[in-house]
């Protein structure tokens, strides 16, 4: 995933637990926080108000801790382009290293948020996120 869309931040003390190592939820928010970034630089808005974008799917794989003070490194890549959905890999690591500590992936769906209802992405859209 070298070439990919690469978010980062330093990890804050509240992302961390007891042992000073950050507790797993956080690698769920920083995947959504790096995809947000990715949809953001190609344009893409998540609250164009016709559209919404619900995970129907969310796994994390867990290798190696991440502690205060580390900036966190994500990784991000479209793995599969649906007609109507998307799957992202992440690959999280710390910045300046290339060692992985955790790997994931999301689903998400296009939905109409006027229907409710799973549609395709329209080809303006899908354009964007070739």
């Amino acid at each position: 995933m070298k070439n990919d869309f690469v978010w980062s931040r330093p990890v804050e003390f509240y992302e961390t637990d007891s042992a000073g190592m950050v507790h797993f939820s956080n690698f769920y928010r920083w995947m959504e926080a790096a995809e947000h970034a990715f949809l953001r630089e190609r344009g893409v808005s998540l609250d164009e108000g016709e559209l919404g974008w619900p995970r129907v799917h969310a796994s994390a794989d867990f290798q190696k801790p991440i502690r205060f003070g580390d900036t966190v490194r994500v990784r991000v890549k479209i793995a599969e382009r649906g007609t109507r959905s998307l799957r992202y890999a992440f690959e999280i690591g710390v910045a300046g290293s290339e060692e992985v500590h955790g790997t994931g992936e999301m689903v998400s769906v296009c939905l109409d948020l006027k229907t409710m209802k799973g549609i395709e992405i329209p080809a303006e859209l899908r354009a964007r996120l070739a």
